[in-house]
């Protein structure tokens, strides 16, 4: 009888899909969609038609760019692919997604119309390798690559040393700290982390704001776990503390998240939400969009964050009130800055792809670097330009800007070349959020089980030494 219980479950099955059409036209429909985007993957990765569409060299190219339709920054990417066709004579169209943009890419993946050209964070780099749905970029097919910053170059190397995209803009992390509260208290600026913690326990009982009451923090944490969040805060704090992820060599990768300056960093970390209690609460649910508003309202008054928000907190708490620092060096004698920022993704299957290269070199140029930092406005898709013969101070008359361009060219550090990021910033994010939350738990051992699961995730991803 055991042998005939698959023959039953299956008759069942296509009798139950016969009695009810639409589940049987939903079915055939789900399968469809998913051989279709296997076989874009695989012909991407693999030569086939994806990878060798006939091509056209006048063939319009399709943008996109992720960023808020209507919004100030769809207008700039407009602007670009406008000044790009009365240069080349090829025609250029943009739409801007923002929500669900990796699902939509999916979607157009599954349905073979990628578009040609497609500016998205560094760290999706990856994501869309994995998905085979990015071409490689050789840096000679596109002219003025040479004059990049080498820095930049790290954020589109895959784990196989090849580049998959070209860099088009970038972005370094600083301090926003509350200037009058700091000068009120008379404190100088931090420069080491015992002065950034003496600060934050100022802020926190020396009633900064002068209303009376203890109702104000030093530090304004966006410690979610959604997202790996937690993570993508702590990274710069975590390598200035002389902790890393990883050891790397040759390509191969092993776990340092346990080691003795790692556990030592989130030591230090985890000092501020349980001995120093200087963390503005619900740091742990906390995303940026709720963080934000907590240094803006009077709530903290140090904020590691980036040069996006200056235009937001000008309006919202007023330039004269806070300032952008550099952190101050870690135990590590160093200040490293998480470095993030876009990069110009050419699609695979494009029909024309040598428009897909001279759009990558127009994107870097003197010209399209400029178009896009939209000089002081919050339009711009460059926060800080690629191209090491822009003059910054010359397109931006703000000068906090500088700030953040000498931090990225000095200190600034990209997150390790795996194959996929994402499962370690989850991972990571997960850890340190529960250690910093739970003040009875113990770091060592937390990050041991972090490493054993680091160490299973490479072995996953091809890349273990």
């Amino acid at each position: 009888m055991s042998g005939r219980r698959p023959t039953i479950r299956l008759l069942a099955k296509h009798t139950a899909l016969r009695a009810n059409p639409a589940k049987r036209k939903a079915l055939l429909a789900m399968h469809a969609a998913v051989l279709v985007a296997a076989g874009l993957v695989l012909g991407a990765c693999g030569g086939g038609s994806a990878s060798n569409a006939p091509q056209d060299a006048a063939a319009p190219l399709e943008i996109w760019v992720r960023k808020p339709p209507g919004g100030t920054a769809e207008k700039t990417t407009k602007q670009l692919a406008t000044a790009f066709t009365a240069k080349t004579g090829i025609k250029a169209n943009v739409t801007a997604l923002f929500d669900d943009f990796e699902t939509k890419l999916q979607q157009a993946a599954a349905q073979k119309h990628l578009p040609d050209i497609v500016i998205n964070d560094t760290a999706q780099l990856g994501s869309m390798l994995k998905q085979g749905i990015v071409r490689e970029v050789k840096q000679a097919d596109v002219p003025g690559s040479d004059k990049l910053t080498p820095v930049s170059w790290d954020a589109a190397k895959g784990p196989d040393g090849k580049y998959y995209g070209v860099p088009n803009s970038a972005q370094s992390f600083a301090l926003f700290i509350r200037k009058d509260w700091r000068e009120k208290l008379g404190l100088a600026v931090p420069k080491s982390w015992a002065d950034l913690d003496a600060l934050a326990v100022a802020f926190t009982t020396k009633d900064p704001d002068g209303n009376g009451k203890a109702d104000t923090y030093g530090y304004d944490v966006p410690g979610s776990t959604k997202r790996g969040y937690m993570s993508w805060y702590f990274t710069s704090f975590l390598w200035s503390g002389g902790g890393d992820y990883f050891t790397e060599q040759n390509g191969k990768f092993a776990p340092a998240i346990a080691s003795a300056a790692s556990v030592a960093s989130v030591d230090w970390f985890k000092a501020q939400f349980c001995q120093a209690k200087t963390v503005a609460p619900g740091a742990v649910t906390m995303e940026t969009t709720q963080a934000h508003p907590v240094f803006e309202s009077g709530k903290a008054g140090i904020y590691f964050t980036g040069p996006y928000n200056m235009a937001r907190f000008d309006g919202n708490l007023g330039k004269d009130k806070y300032e952008t620092v550099p952190a101050p060096p870690g135990p590590s004698g160093k200040s490293v800055s998480l470095a993030e920022g876009e990069n110009t993704y050419l699609m695979a299957g494009s029909k024309n792809q040598a428009g897909q290269n001279k759009f990558a070199e127009f994107a870097i140029s003197v010209e399209g670097q400029t178009i896009g930092m939209a000089g002081d406005t919050d339009g711009n898709i460059v926060r800080l330009p690629v191209n090491s013969t822009v003059t910054l101070s010359s397109v931006r008359k703000d000068t906090r800007w500088q700030v953040f361009d000498e931090i990225y060219k000095q200190s600034g550090r990209y997150t390790p070349a795996v194959p996929d990021w994402t499962p370690f910033r989850q991972t990571s994010a997960d850890t340190i959020n529960a250690i910093v939350a739970n003040c009875g738990s113990d770091t060592k051992a937390e990050l041991t089980k972090l490493s054993q699961a680091f160490q299973a995730e490479l072995a996953k991803q091809g890349v273990a030494a």
